[in-house]
C-alpha cells in the first residue's frame, strides 16, 4: 500500500511538473517566420500557390502520401478556393482555404487539421528580387492549446521548417521542368527538318484498333489519352513532371485504310508493377530520326508525314513506325502541338 501511494505521488508531482512547466514556459500558440528563396520569377511562382490544384503537386506534405486523397472546390484558385483531404492510413485529415489574395503579392491560408475548429493562420508575401528570383515569405501562427498539449509546440517550427525544405525542392524540380519545356516550346521551327539522335525510352500505354473516319480517330486518341494518363496518374501516383510526353506509335503508310491501329503511351522512368492487363510497357530503341514538328488540326498532320516519308526515300533509308509526340495533351475541338518522329537506318 505504502508503494502504491508513493508512486501515485511521483506520477502526480510528475503531472504538476510537466504542467507548470507547460503553462509558465511554452506559449499557447506558436508563431515565427520563415523566408526563402527562389531562383524562378514571381509570375511563374505565384501561380503554384494561389491554385491549389498546383499546391498540393509539390507541397510535402499533400505530395508525400501515396494514400492521400485531396477534394478540390470551386474557384480552383484564388480567394474563396478550397480542399478537403484525408490519409486514414496516417490519420490526416483536414480543410485548407484561401481567404484573401493580392496577386502576385500575398496570399492568407486557413488550415484546419482534425476536427480542430481553430485553424492555423499561414500568410506569404512574395517579393521579386530580380527579374529571376522570388523571396518568399511564410508568417506562420498555429492556434491556441490546452496547457497539457502545449508540448508540440515546442517542435512545430522544426517539423515546419523540414516539410518546407521539401516542398521548396519540389517546386524548383517542377519549375525547371516547365520552364524548360516553355522555352523549348518557343523555340520550335515547323518549317524545317531536322535529323535528330533519339534516346531511348519506355512507354507504358495501351494498344488500339480503331475506325480512321473523319473525326473518328482523333477522338479515340483523345478517349484513350485520357485513359492511360488517368491511370498512371491515379493508380501509379505519378505527378505531371515525372513523365514525359504522350506518344502515339503507328505505321506511316496506313492512314488512307479504314481501320488504324496504333500504340498510344507516356514514357516513365522505369519499370513499374501495373496491375490492369490492358497496359502494357513498350520499349523504344534510341535511333536516328527525322523530325518535325506541326502546329494545327489534327485532320492536316499528313503533309508532315508525307514529307519524312518522301525525305527517307530520297536518302535512300528504310524507316520504322513513326512517333507522333503530343507537346500539349489532345482535346477537343483544339489545335495540336506535335513532334513527328520517323526512326530511320540503313
Amino acid at each position: 500500500m505504502r508503494w502504491f501511494r508513493f508512486l501515485a505521488l511521483f506520477v502526480i508531482s510528475l503531472l504538476a511538473l510537466y504542467w507548470a512547466s507547460m503553462y509558465f514556459f511554452v506559449t499557447e500558440s506558436k508563431s515565427f517566420t520563415v523566408e526563402k528563396e527562389i531562383n524562378y520569377p514571381i509570375d511563374k511562382v505565384f501561380p503554384q500557390f494561389n491554385n491549389l490544384q498546383n499546391f498540393t503537386r509539390w507541397n510535402h506534405y499533400f505530395a508525400s502520401s501515396k494514400t492521400m486523397s485531396v477534394d478540390f472546390y470551386t474557384p480552383y484558385s484564388g480567394k474563396g478556393s478550397a480542399i478537403s483531404f484525408e490519409d486514414a492510413k496516417n490519420d490526416v485529415k483536414g480543410e485548407m482555404f484561401i481567404r484573401y489574395e493580392n496577386p502576385n503579392k500575398t496570399l492568407k491560408y486557413q488550415l484546419f487539421e482534425g476536427n480542430k475548429d481553430n485553424p492555423s493562420n499561414i500568410d506569404i508575401k512574395f517579393v521579386p528580387v530580380s527579374a529571376t528570383k522570388t523571396k518568399i515569405i511564410w508568417f506562420v501562427h498555429t492556434p491556441k492549446k490546452s496547457v497539457l498539449k502545449r508540448a508540440v509546440n515546442l517542435w512545430t517550427q522544426d517539423n515546419f521548417v523540414e516539410n518546407l525544405d521539401k516542398s521548396m525542392l519540389n517546386l524548383r524540380t517542377l519549375l525547371g521542368n516547365k520552364v524548360e519545356k516553355d522555352q523549348f516550346l518557343t523555340d520550335i521551327n515547323y518549317d524545317s527538318l531536322i535529323v535528330e539522335r533519339q534516346p531511348g525510352q519506355l512507354v507504358l500505354g495501351i494498344n488500339v484498333t480503331t475506325s480512321n473516319k473523319k473525326d473518328a480517330l482523333y477522338k479515340n486518341i483523345i478517349l484513350n489519352h485520357n485513359k492511360v494518363y488517368n491511370y498512371i496518374t491515379n493508380d501509379l501516383g505519378k505527378n505531371d513532371d515525372e513523365f514525359g510526353f504522350p506518344i502515339l506509335i503507328t505505321n506511316p503508310n496506313n492512314f488512307k485504310d479504314k481501320e488504324v491501329s496504333y500504340f498510344i503511351g507516356i514514357p516513365l522512368s522505369k519499370r513499374m508493377g501495373v496491375s490492369d492487363n490492358s497496359f502494357n510497357f513498350r520499349t523504344l530503341n534510341e535511333t536516328e530520326s527525322y523530325v518535325m514538328y506541326f502546329k494545327g488540326p489534327y485532320d492536316n498532320r499528313m503533309k508532315t508525314i508525307q514529307q519524312l516519308l518522301q525525305k527517307a526515300k530520297k536518302d535512300t533509308m528504310r524507316n520504322g513506325e513513326i512517333q507522333q509526340v503530343f507537346l500539349e495533351a489532345p482535346e477537343n475541338n483544339k489545335e495540336v502541338l506535335m513532334k513527328f518522329s520517323l526512326p530511320v537506318f540503313r
